[in-house]
């Protein structure tokens, strides 16, 4: 049985021979490097590194991987990571009404597209337990309008907690998640029906079709306590004409809202995604 590829992804002060470093400690594991990508950010002067590798020898010892590179992690002041291209995570998706993100996602976990479990879809509408249903994920909805949000975010976070939720999609959540969830729980993907920063906040469509726009996009990032200000991962865009009418704006937008998320969900996956300095550098 072959061994899964090891992700390595390194983050520190730029500084001569870096690469040289992290290949040289990888030569040393018997290890073959099948993809290299490293930035400089210069202004930042900061060192960003993403190698995928392989270890012929069975089993891999992942403990004994990690503490080998800790010294030269101290030795750069580097933080990192080791991941493995076989792990698959247990994901909630959050939704309201709409189901065209949360249908395009589901299919592309079922299809394999996806390298994650879906054991939890959060919702503060009733709309979409039966599709839910047919992809066995238990649904849970919460009256955001008769309960206190706090009360349901802690009901939220206990769920996500239960079920080893690694880390979130809103995928047409149509709520804002408090500064006090986010402290608890950070790692959520949104999607958001503009072109960031362009046309923040609700109805997008309708304030781009009243300012006569050619294009219009879809932007999935991440979520922080600033409203749709999070690192962006994926934009898309499509054009428009003056002959299209909000509902056109809508019906294109949708499109480009599915293929957006999962781009953004999949380089998430692949551990393809740096954030740093309120931005992020995604390496293809």
């Amino acid at each position: 049985m072959e061994n899964p590829s090891i992700i390595l992804r390194t983050v520190c002060p730029d500084q001569p021979g870096l690469v040289y470093k992290l290949t040289s400690w990888i030569s040393s594991c018997g290890g073959n490097i099948k993809h290299s990508d490293h930035h400089t950010d210069q202004d930042a002067e900061i060192f960003l590194s993403r190698i995928e590798w392989n270890m012929n020898s069975l089993p891999l010892n992942k403990l004994e991987i990690f503490e080998s590179f800790q010294p030269i992690a101290n030795n750069i002041n580097a933080k990192f990571t080791i991941n493995y291209s076989d792990e698959i995570p247990n994901v909630a998706i959050f939704v309201s009404k709409q189901n065209h993100c949360l249908i395009d996602l589901l299919w592309r976990v079922r299809s394999g597209e996806l390298k994650m479990k879906v054991p939890l879809i959060i919702s503060n509408h009733p709309d979409l337990e039966g599709l839910a249903k047919d992809f066995n994920a238990q649904f849970i909805y919460y009256d955001s309008i008769n309960n206190h949000r706090s009360e349901v975010e802690k009901q939220i976070l206990s769920k996500l907690k239960f079920f080893d939720v690694k880390f979130a999609i809103l995928a047409k959540y149509m709520q804002i998640l408090s500064e006090s969830f986010l402290n608890e729980f950070s790692e959520i993907i949104n999607i958001h029906h503009s072109f960031l920063p362009a046309f923040k906040g609700s109805q997008p469509y309708h304030r781009a079709w009243k300012r006569g726009v050619k294009l219009i996009g879809a932007t999935a990032h991440y979520v922080t306590k600033d409203l749709d200000e999070g690192p962006i991962i994926d934009q898309c865009t499509v054009r428009v004409s003056h002959r299209d009418e909000v509902d056109d704006l809508i019906r294109k937008g949708r499109d480009i809202e599915r293929i957006s998320l999962a781009r953004a969900v999949r380089m998430h996956l692949n551990h393809q995604v740096f954030v740093y300095n309120s931005k992020t550098a995604v390496f293809d």
